[in-house]
């Protein structure tokens, strides 16, 4: 079953949004993490929202920094966005190859023949130029229909990448 750690900055919003959905779909291991942490903290109240509206409820998070250990197993790190991959090549450069934007993991894994590990390494995540085009916009600071469109967002691009999730060995 392969660990995939779902990354953004607080763990408030859009990474708990992909952990939680992803969990209801694919039988992986998720981990929520986040760049710039407060420890311990539940996710919002418009993300809990969000993700009843998608038939998400009592999902339990806390929000938790990204450490070494959480990057040791994993199969597979989906940031939301390319500051969130920049920062895993800066702090955690033996997981880069491992590390892509959804938007990025969405569209191009799909498309990949073998093994997870096979098509992720393929991708030379490690190298490839982050543009603006892959970004899941932070909902935070927005009102109840920015958060649904987040949501219904992540959830759109997880359908893309969860048939590929859900084949690894």
């Amino acid at each position: 079953m392969p660990h995939v750690v779902m990354l953004c900055t607080g763990t408030a919003a859009r990474s708990v949004m992909a952990g939680a959905l992803i969990d209801v779909d694919v039988d992986v291991i998720v981990t929520t993490r986040g760049t710039h942490v407060v420890e311990g903290m539940p996710m919002s109240l418009r993300t809990q929202g969000a993700l009843a509206a998608l038939g998400v409820r009592n999902h339990p998070h806390r929000s938790r920094q990204l450490t070494t250990n959480d990057l040791r197993t994993a199969d597979l790190v989906v940031a939301m966005a390319r500051e969130h991959v920049q920062f895993v090549r800066r702090r955690y450069p033996e997981a880069a190859p491992r590390t892509g934007t959804l938007k990025r993991l969405a569209r191009d894994l799909p498309s990949r023949d073998g093994s997870l590990f096979e098509r992720v390494a393929a991708l030379q995540l490690e190298t490839v130029a982050l543009e603006p085009w892959e970004d899941v916009d932070d909902p935070a600071g927005g009102d109840e229909d920015v958060f649904h469109a987040c949501a219904a967002e992540i959830n759109g691009l997880l359908r893309q990448l969860a048939p590929v999730l859900r084949d690894a060995p």
